[in-house]
């Protein structure tokens, strides 16, 4: 169909060394090398003809739970929020990344019963307005447990 969509880059800041999804996948625990590493990868990417889809919104950093398994939450301040996780994301919208890709994660400040993916206080109220993110929006897996084992694929 002539699509070149990579569902790349990871935008998390890997804040918890018993983080057991995130890892490598990271391009580190400091914010800000993380942020100019992000909006690079956007700019190149696209640069080439290919989407982008910053991951996983808002930031899967601070976790210990593999959102695979199990539903994470992170209990971090608004400042944290704002000056680690979210630095990333704002840096790949300010490089015009295609999509963001959301987080099956519960982060307790914005929302403190729905995971991102779910949530309108994450993606309308933080996402679209308080960021102006106006792209496309997509999930991670909806089979993975934290979806399933709580509300179901359909």
């Amino acid at each position: 169909m002539g699509i070149n969509w990579n569902f790349m880059p990871v935008a998390d800041v890997n804040t918890n060394p018993a983080n057991p999804v995130i890892g490598v996948r990271s391009f580190g625990e400091n914010a800000d090398l993380v942020a100019d590493h992000v909006a690079a990868y956007v700019g190149a990417q696209q640069s080439e003809g290919v989407l982008t889809s910053a991951k996983h919104f808002p930031g899967h950093g601070d976790t210990e739970t593999d959102s695979h398994l199990g539903l994470p939450s992170v209990g971090f301040d608004r400042e944290t929020l704002e000056e680690v996780h979210l630095k990333p994301f704002q840096a790949a919208i300010d490089a015009g990344a295609d999509s963001i890709m959301t987080a099956h994660i519960v982060v307790e400040v914005i929302d403190d019963e729905l995971p991102a993916t779910l949530s309108p206080a994450v993606l309308t109220g933080l996402l679209r307005e308080d960021m102006g993110f106006d792209g496309l929006v997509i999930t991670d897996g909806m089979g993975m447990r934290a979806i399933s084992d709580r509300w179901g694929t359909g």
